[in-house]
């Protein structure tokens, strides 16, 4: 099933507090502002490589990875080894670890069922990357993926992150960084093995594995790269799918810019097939979305000046004529957001959900409340979070939840290690 492998991280030659100082979040959820205040931070954080600037921040890109590694800004490790990842972060004042670690993961096709995705992706995003994968022969940024243990991966795991870490990062957000290096031969063997009969779950990061096999198939046609070189490996986070610390956060939606919209014509639409109740305010609403169990689907909706609804789905078994899905897909609340009201009573098909032209999305419940307050949208739904054995089970079939389904948090910080594929 999945080859796993030690690999030789190029990392920061750096102590803690300017380790702190150069880590930046991913490529996409980096907005112009936090941006600014990355650059300001340190002249040698991360985001001039993961977010380049200039007319061709590609070639940008290649220049300023050529020169922080000739001047030992960065190096590559002389080992190979298997980098032991934790973050530490609150959540509603609860505090929670997740721990993984790093490897060089052979990349495969999603029709040989051993990498698994679970979400559609957008052609857009996977040529930027391809172009940047092109200009620094690197992978910069990490996959999140998942598996299932039996507690033998963990054990290990635990061993290695047993004594102190070789580096402790705080981050502007709070979260709280841990890396531990295993270089010994025998242990990372082991800990190899244990994945010879295990699958892997894309958790984030879908367009840079798409990208890796892209780059990896232009690399082979240049003649630059042959099977068994390093561009036949993608670097992964990986973690157990029963970690205690997994948080997924739901993904709200947005709707503007529809012709002829009429709140009160939409909710009697939708009686036909949700019982409609109304709630005095957001926290009312927060609290009905929290209180479905079992196969429930509970959908919020507010249509401004604090009309604020709960749409429970009445036939449970109201999807089930979707075609080409596979059951677990059809049991989500998002697809029956997506299926039952979006398409059916707004008219927004899939083409006009993946370039956001009614349609935007948003983690944040405030946002979608005070983006119709504003005006600047017409109405917002509000979804609870996808589970975790949810996207293994639409994985496993197959198939693929509508974009934005899933955002896990926190996102994995890049920098912290990168992979050099063309040297």
């Amino acid at each position: 099933m999945a080859t796993v492998k030690p690999f030789k991280a190029t990392r920061y030659q750096c102590d803690n507090d300017k380790l702190s100082k150069v880590l930046c979040p991913p490529y996409d959820i980096i907005s112009p502002e936090e941006k600014r205040a990355l650059l300001a931070s340190d002249p040698h954080n991360f985001v001039r490589l993961e977010l380049p600037e200039g007319d061709d921040p590609y070639k940008t890109a290649k220049e300023v990875l050529k020169s922080w590694c000739e001047s030992g800004v960065l190096a590559e490790d002389e080992k190979d080894g298997y980098y032991v990842y934790e973050e530490e972060f609150t959540v509603k004042g609860n505090t929670l670890k997740i721990k993984g670690f790093i490897a060089a993961v052979q990349l495969e096709e999603f029709s040989k069922g051993i990498v698994l995705p679970h979400e559609e992706t957008l052609s857009k995003a996977k040529e930027d990357r391809l172009n940047m994968m092109k200009s620094t022969g690197s992978n910069l940024s990490l996959i999140y993926s998942m598996y299932s243990d039996d507690g033998s991966i963990k054990a290990i795991i635990d061993g290695i992150s047993s004594a102190e870490p070789k580096h402790t990062a705080v981050t502007e957000d709070g979260i709280i960084h841990r890396l531990w290096i295993s270089t010994d031969e025998e242990l990372n063997e082991k800990l190899s093995r244990l994945f010879d009969d295990k699958k892997l779950y894309i958790a984030d990061g879908h367009h840079r594995y798409e990208t890796a096999i892209n780059y990896r198939n232009y690399l082979r046609e240049q003649g630059i790269a042959k099977p068994g070189d390093l561009a036949d490996d993608v670097m992964m986070f990986l973690i157990d799918m029963e970690n205690e610390g997994l948080v997924v956060f739901p993904t709200h939606r947005m709707v503007r810019n529809l012709e002829s919209f009429d709140a009160e014509k939409i909710l009697e639409a939708l009686k036909d097939e949700f019982e409609i109740e109304a709630h005095a305010c957001r926290k009312c609403l927060e609290k009905a979305l929290g209180k479905a169990c079992g196969d429930e689907r509970i959908i919020g909706m507010y249509l401004g000046n604090n009309k604020f609804y709960s749409l429970k789905l009445k036939d449970a078994h109201a999807t089930d004529s979707i075609k080409d899905h596979c059951d677990a897909y059809k049991a989500l609340d998002v697809t029956a957001l997506h299926y039952l009201i979006l398409e059916r009573h707004f008219a927004i098909d899939k083409a006009n959900m993946a370039n956001q032209k009614n349609l935007v999305y948003t983690r944040s419940f405030d946002e979608a409340v005070d983006s119709v307050d504003s005006g600047d949208f017409q109405c917002s739904f509000f979804v609870n979070s996808t589970k975790i054995s949810q996207i293994s089970d639409v994985a496993l079939a197959g198939d693929k939840m509508p974009q934005k389904s899933t955002y896990f948090y926190p996102k994995l910080t890049t920098g912290l290690v990168m992979r050099k594929i063309i040297h």
